[in-house]
């Protein structure tokens, strides 16, 4: 055994190699499990006992000759940067492929920014809401049509929790927390029970605006409007407010503004009006504020909603809501120099 060992310490000391990979290989074939000197450890109980203190010393001396062999042409390709000069570093880099932003994402944001800069502050809820907060204090009537299962995703186990069909639920939890003045902007997803079509989803996104002080009126909120359609789609966009009805405003309208694509005159997209329709406001209704527990007698206040989706399609003309949904990538890289 003597002989081997002395054999194999000459064997090591002239080990070579010119790749890692060799380095590797010649570690397997010493000091693995099944390798040469972990062998010979096992031939160490058929050595005499009168040899076994010399033989233990050698052998110890031989796998930590080994191992620091094999350490060593391990980092010699780890400190080795001649591969280096093998790289053109002048060459152009390989293109990145960047991602885009989701134009429902950019649309919601560009709202958010005008009317930040009206001094409005974003406020968030929870998606899936209780009937009062999305119906009962926001003036729905018991038998109003919105509460019927054709609109409304309730929840099976407890008829009383449904997912929100608008983001006024938020503004109904920040008027139960908090003193006017209130000024807010409620963006979120919301989820209606209707037919997916070109025109129409189960789930879409809406922003929602709340300004609820002393003195507040419809001059107001027209003017938060005209300012709000000139910033968004121009400044020779001109707005009108058409008579409408909404259970938590009093009076309502619906505001159309002019089309920005034929400018006013009539085109297809605007049915050959003029105008197109983006959003319902109106003054809060002195209800809702008694139940969210404002005097009704000292503030007044307006709000106004809008489907992110409508304005997305009027600044970008598209004409399928389902392609804001199918992440379909040839889509979404329209949008890559819009922000």
């Amino acid at each position: 055994m003597k002989d081997k060992i002395t054999a194999l310490l000459a064997e090591i000391d002239s080990l070579t190699a010119s790749l890692q990979d060799e380095v590797e290989a010649l570690r397997i074939k010493y000091l693995s499990k099944k390798g040469v000197i972990p062998t010979l450890m096992d031939d160490f109980r058929n050595v005499p006992a009168d040899q076994k203190r010399e033989m233990g010393m050698l052998i110890n001396q031989l796998k930590q000759k080994a191992q620091d062999k094999i350490q060593i042409l391990k980092e010699q390709f780890e400190n080795n940067t001649s591969s280096i000069s093998d790289i053109d570093l002048s060459r152009t880099a390989y293109p990145i492929k960047l991602g885009t932003r989701h134009p429902i994402s950019l649309v919601k944001e560009e709202i958010c920014d005008i009317f930040k800069r009206l001094g409005f502050s974003i406020a968030e809820g929870p998606e899936v809401e209780d009937d009062w907060h999305v119906f009962s204090s926001l003036n729905f009537a018991e038998d109003h049509p919105a509460r019927d299962m054709q609109d409304t995703f309730f929840i099976q186990s407890n008829p009383d929790i449904v997912l929100r069909t608008h983001t006024s639920s938020v503004q109904t939890r920040v008027m139960e927390n908090t003193q006017p003045p209130i000024r807010i902007i409620c963006p979120g997803r919301v989820y209606r029970n209707e037919a997916i079509s070109y025109r129409a989803h189960c789930f879409f996104h809406q922003v929602e605006a709340l300004y609820v002080d002393i003195n507040v009126s419809f001059a107001d909120l027209k003017q938060a409007l005209l300012f709000f359609a000139k910033e968004m789609f121009g400044e020779n966009t001109k707005i009108r407010l058409r008579p409408s009805y909404f259970p938590f405003t009093e009076p309502s309208a619906e505001m159309d503004i002019s089309c920005n694509i034929c400018g006013g005159k009539g085109c297809p997209f605007c049915k050959h009006t003029g105008w197109v329709e983006i959003l319902g406001c109106g003054m809060v209704d002195p209800n809702v504020l008694e139940n969210c527990g404002i005097d009704s007698t000292i503030y007044s206040g307006y709000a106004l909603g809008m489907g992110i989706e409508r304005i997305t399609n009027l600044k970008y003309q598209v004409k399928d809501l389902r392609m804001f949904s199918e992440n379909d990538v040839r889509f979404l890289e329209e949008f890559k120099s819009a922000y």
